[in-house]
């Protein structure tokens, strides 16, 4: 039986799908969209690529998306295609020692496709996922992430805690977000060599096991009255923070 056909909407996303290479078996645009720049973009693209584009009315390409956001571009393509941890401990770090970020529990797809924008920003390697009691790769998370997941690899592990200890093994600190933790993350020894970021779920956290693999823990400075930030956030200004030591 083929494997279903996964949707990607929106402009940046299904450029960068063609930009990066990946397999795409066709693309639809609304009749509405021409003229755009952006979508002249896809097409000539696509023709570089030998990818075919229908244009369609509005509302067929409304039914075809079933919801989901697609600024009137539309990529049927392969199911995501998930990393493994060698491959993306194979990629040299753009700007320092490798940088990779591990999610523990994040289960929003908007936190995890804003994260992974960040980390394709910042240079990062590649992005770990648990396979259970987490969000995984959909079109709301590629339609979130903007396109950094044509170019970002995804890794999906069925133990998280169990991965960083082989990260760890292979010379990559694991350094978890802690909102109580003793030690500032810019004050950290560990902030210039290979590591993995760790961020926990919005509110809950880093799970007891994953907390206790962690090499280490830091946090954030807050210096104002509320206590937390939003998980996306935190990973954005811990990754920005960690560029800045690398640079």
């Amino acid at each position: 039986m083929a494997d279903p056909e996964r949707l990607v909407g929106g402009l940046h996303p299904v450029r960068e799908l063609l930009r990066a290479g990946r397999p795409v078996h066709r693309i639809l645009v609304a009749a509405s969209r021409r003229g755009s720049d952006v979508v002249a973009e896809v097409h000539a693209l696509a023709r570089e690529r030998q990818v075919p584009v229908e244009e369609v009315d509005r509302g067929e390409l409304d039914r075809r998306a079933g919801g989901l956001v697609h600024q009137g571009v539309l990529a049927l393509a392969p199911p995501f295609p998930y990393a493994t941890l060698e491959d993306v401990l194979d990629r040299d770090g753009v700007d320092g020692p490798t940088l990779l970020v591990a999610l523990d529990g994040v289960t929003d797809p908007h936190n995890l496709g804003s994260i992974a924008r960040t980390a394709e920003a910042v240079g990062a390697a590649g992005l770990i996922v648990p396979g259970r009691r987490a969000a995984l790769v959909t079109p709301t998370v590629e339609k979130a992430a903007a396109g950094a997941l044509a170019h970002l690899p995804v890794v999906q592990v069925i133990n998280l805690a169990r991965t960083l200890g082989q990260l760890h093994d292979r010379g990559v600190w694991s350094l978890g977000l802690a909102g109580d933790a003793e030690v500032e993350l810019a004050d950290h020894p560990l902030v210039t060599e290979p590591c993995v970021l760790v961020v926990g779920a919005e509110g809950a956290g880093l799970s007891r096991l994953v907390r206790d693999r962690c090499d280490a823990l830091v946090r954030l400075p807050m210096r104002g009255q509320v206590g937390s930030l939003n998980a996306s956030v935190a990973a954005g200004v811990a990754l920005y923070e960690l560029l800045r030591h690398r640079r």
